[in-house]
């Protein structure tokens, strides 16, 4: 599967409640060694209730500038969560979680 396939996809609950849309993933470098670097893992899909568009990089607390431009991005993905991929049940026309499901937040500290 290509990132491509997951980014703007319907989410649903286990019971076929809509979510909203996959906005971005998370990768974690804990893999093999592929050259210089741990293979990447998928750890996890970002879910926007509003939109499925992306975040920009605003989704990191430390980014506020233009203000305008984070404001607007924040107050369009507000309520957005990360959904680790363990809890995701099934991606077919649409990504379903199962039904124990945790919402973690989807904000990333800055560094």
């Amino acid at each position: 599967m290509l990132l491509s396939d997951l980014l703007d996809r319907r989410v649903t609950d286990a019971e076929g409640r809509a979510l909203g849309f996959v906005v971005d993933v998370r990768l974690v470098l804990d893999g093999p060694l592929d050259g210089l670097l741990a293979a990447p893992r998928l750890h996890g899909v970002l879910v926007s209730p509003r939109t499925g568009s992306s975040f920009l990089g605003y989704e990191r607390t430390g980014e506020s500038a233009p203000a305008l431009v984070a404001w607007w991005l924040r107050r369009r993905h507000r309520g957005t969560f990360l959904v680790l991929w363990p809890d995701v049940e099934e991606v077919d026309d649409v990504l379903r979680l199962r039904a124990d499901h945790t919402r973690w937040s989807a904000a990333l500290p800055q560094r």
